[in-house]
């Protein structure tokens, strides 16, 4: 190693050595606090293991003067020479760490310029006329397979993020259906400046931001699991837009003072979780997305991945429409959205928890007006002068095509994951009884027995008489033998009613749709 010179190979140990003196910082230095620069050194001759060990500022001329003092008493060697060397050492240790804050700000991301070429197809692919149904191929041939409606959903409610009134999803479904893919998927279409990844979050992560470092950004949790401690913040900064702590300090002198931490918002949140009781606040302020676990879809995945397997699958397109997609939101500028209709829109008399979901889908309404703006005529509010656009029928249209799923999920009386295994035990048992009747079947039409379900449909017993016990106490299935020990039979109450729940949230859409229309 040459003289004169820091070695910072070791972060913890970084090793200085001269002529004639040996140093090595130990535990490195740190970044953050440019206006002190509080080192732990180990200092001795060349060749000499008599050590002196100090912590010290380095910016503390009084401190630096008794350390050469001290160190000049204890290892024997003049003061001038300790002097000289701890100033060179102080100028190396500034040096590289500006180095190294240079180094993190070229690491963050940088807002990508669009090409004139990019410009001009993004700028065509916003005044599309099916704008919705092109986007929504786009996100298929970018690689993200099956979902059509999830993935639209999510990726309207991830563009919001740059309107005024942001939205928020929460991926649900079983371990191992896909919701983290689909999310990082979908989110590989949003520019990378705009989003924020988060595995784990301590409870305080959030107040230590920059005032407006997330404002407009996406929010991505992998798993809420991983982030439980921080959910309150989190939920005050998706309903109130900013958060705020207020910590002790002690300044220069010592003195202890309260400071005020604030972040700002909006946000746009994205989560994923298996526990969908357990997150309900955070549930009750996001889109709730469930997962398709069909056969179905299961078929379609493991497709792709035969395809991807064989070398079958264009990976240039896949990236080409990616880049699209991204393109068209660096497009997208905040305007304000004027609903003109929305006094007609109502909700069906089944939702649950009507007050915040009214709420919900005004502004996915708004959110895909936000998307079609450059297919909507700007308009100016004769008093305040402001830009905005306007929300036309087919707007409405749209927006309560893709919700129609998530308002049913909204009117539902059980959970997501106990509603599936419901229209599952629907499908199998007209499917059985449609069949000649075998040894394990019991005799009444639509009957059936734990066993028999565990059998079939390969459910684990205790996940079974958890959804038994929800589905009783809701009326959704009822016992018509009781005898704990030859065995519980039960019965579907209704077949029909998740059709009746369907059409009459359907019908109330339409209702509006047609108001609106004669309203013209």
């Amino acid at each position: 190693m040459g003289k004169n010179i820091l070695d910072t190979k070791n972060s913890n140990n970084y090793e200085y050595v001269t002529n004639h003196l040996e140093i090595h910082v130990l535990g490195g230095i740190k970044l953050n606090k440019l206006d002190s620069l509080r080192v732990t050194l180990s200092i001795n001759k060349t060749k000499n293991h008599n050590k002196l060990r100090h912590n010290i500022d380095l910016y503390n001329d009084n401190q630096v003067e008794k350390l050469v003092r001290k160190t000049a008493e204890r290892i024997e060697i003049g003061t001038s020479i300790v002097r000289r060397t701890l100033q060179e050492l102080t100028n190396e240790l500034e040096t590289y760490r500006l180095s190294q804050l240079d180094q993190e700000d070229e690491n963050e991301f940088t807002i990508r310029e669009l090409t004139k070429k990019e410009l001009r197809a993004a700028g065509a692919f916003l005044k599309k006329g099916n704008l919705l149904e092109a986007t929504n191929d786009l996100i298929g041939n970018s690689g993200v397979i099956g979902e059509e409606t999830n993935r639209l959903l999510m990726y309207i409610i991830f563009t919001s993020r740059k309107s005024a009134n942001p939205l928020h999803c929460i991926s649900l479904g079983s371990s191992g259906t896909g919701k983290t893919h689909l999310q990082s998927k979908v989110a590989e279409l949003i520019p990378e400046h705009d989003i924020v990844d988060m595995t784990v979050l301590s409870e305080n992560a959030f107040y230590y931001f920059n005032r407006t470092e997330l404002q407009h950004k996406l929010i991505l949790i992998e798993d809420m699991d991983g982030a439980e401690n921080a959910l309150y913040p989190l939920r005050e900064l998706q309903s109130k837009r900013s958060i705020t702590k207020r910590v002790s300090h002690k300044d220069r002198n010592g003195n202890t003072k309260t400071i005020k931490l604030t972040v700002e918002g909006p946000v746009c949140v994205a989560g994923c979780t298996t526990q969908e009781s357990i997150y309900e606040d955070n549930s009750n302020r996001s889109f709730l997305l469930y997962i398709d676990e069909s056969h179905e879809q299961d078929e379609k995945i493991m497709q792709y991945q035969r395809k991807l397997s064989a070398g079958n699958v264009n990976i240039d397109e896949e990236i080409k429409a990616k880049r699209q997609l991204q393109n068209v939101q660096h497009l997208l500028k905040k305007i304000r959205v004027v609903n003109p209709f929305a006094e007609h829109l109502q909700l069906p008399k089944s939702v649950f928890k009507p007050r915040r979901t009214n709420a919900h889908y005004l502004q996915f309404i708004e959110a895909v007006t936000f998307y079609k703006q450059y297919q909507r005529e700007r308009k100016y509010d004769e008093t305040t002068g402001e830009e905005y656009i306007e929300t036309t029928i087919e707007d409405i249209k749209e927006a309560n095509q893709l919700l129609k799923e998530v308002l049913l999920r909204k009117s539902d009386m059980v959970s997501g994951a106990c509603r599936n295994y419901l229209e599952k035990l629907k499908a199998y048992l007209k499917e059985r009884d449609s069949l000649p009747p075998s040894g394990e079947v019991p005799k009444a039409m639509g009957a059936f027995t734990n066993a028999e379900i565990r059998r079939n449909l390969r459910i684990k017993g205790t996940t079974l008489r958890r959804y038994h016990t929800q589905l009783i106490a809701d009326n959704y299935i009822k016992k018509t033998t009781n005898n704990k020990y030859k065995g519980y039979i039960y019965e579907i109450v209704s077949y029909e009613e998740y059709t009746e729940l369907q059409e009459q949230i359907n019908n109330a859409l339409e209702n509006c749709i047609t108001t609106m229309e004669v309203s013209q």
